[in-house]
């Protein structure tokens, strides 16, 4: 099953690139961020036309996500539990029912800037509701992965210039703890399992050049539970797509689970 994650920064501007990376990847499932429409406005119908059952958490001209899956979607919930007063569409969950079901977690993690402030206590407040959500699902004992934009630049080979991030909310020390809490729970980093070395990015800004000069940073990540992880074979970025016609600042990343 080859399961991948794209920010695609709004569905409207992104549909012709998404649609042909779709057609070239043949992904089994893919996690999208950052529709920036609502459910009622998604075009589902263009992804249904080629095979794909569609779920999505959105909101107007921000946040929201959505599932594409070419296998049954069931028990679809949306919203990260532990703040009934959240209403910022950044997660969405279903098991995906194949030879071996997974629990896909997908996500679109605060970004938390500036700091200090009440968007970088918002997104430590969220991590910590994730990792309590990654607790809940380890007891379960069933495999899933949470994959998404976690905004999150875990170390410094992850970045071009580290030193420049140094005061960011993605690569703060408070960010990066919290990161490493929810990963020690026993959670494997599908990428770095695969992949060791600098210079592997999954976001360049649309500024300044970055993506001419590799000035990137690498924030989409998937996390694999113990039972996911035994199911892994491959974890890869496809960079490619960062080159082409109308591209997000994002690129997808992807994995590859045996059957």
């Amino acid at each position: 099953m080859k399961i991948a994650s794209y920010n695609i920064n709004g569905i409207k501007a992104r549909l012709p690139a998404l649609m042909d990376w779709l057609d070239e990847s043949q992904p089994d499932v893919a996690i999208l961020q950052e529709i920036k429409s609502i459910d009622e406005y998604f075009p589902r119908e263009v992804f249904e036309d080629k095979g794909y059952n569609v779920e999505t958490h959105g909101q107007k001209s921000f946040n929201g996500v959505a599932l594409l899956s070419k296998l049954p979607l069931e028990d679809v919930t949306r919203g990260l539990p532990g703040d009934d007063a959240d209403e910022q569409a950044r997660y969405i969950e279903a098991t995906v029912v194949g030879d071996h079901p997974v629990r896909i977690c997908g996500l679109y993690l605060p970004n938390g800037n500036p700091v200090p402030g009440p968007k970088y206590d918002y997104k430590l407040a969220w991590m910590d509701r994730l990792r309590d959500r990654a607790k809940v699902l380890l007891a379960e004992e069933m495999p899933f992965l949470m994959a998404g934009d976690y905004n999150i630049i875990p170390q410094p080979e992850d970045a071009a210039r580290p030193q420049d991030w140094v005061e960011d909310a993605l690569y703060r020390p408070e960010s990066r703890e919290a990161w490493r809490k929810i990963l020690n729970l026993g959670l494997t980093e599908a990428f770095r399992a695969r992949n060791a070395g600098p210079e592997q990015y999954t976001f360049w800004d649309f500024q300044r050049g970055a993506w001419q000069r590799n000035d990137g940073i690498r924030i989409d990540h998937f996390l694999l539970s113990p039972e996911c992880a035994d199911l892994l074979t491959d974890c890869q970025i496809d960079k490619e797509v960062r080159g082409r016609e109308k591209p997000s600042d994002h690129v997808p990343i992807w994995v590859k689970l045996a059957s």
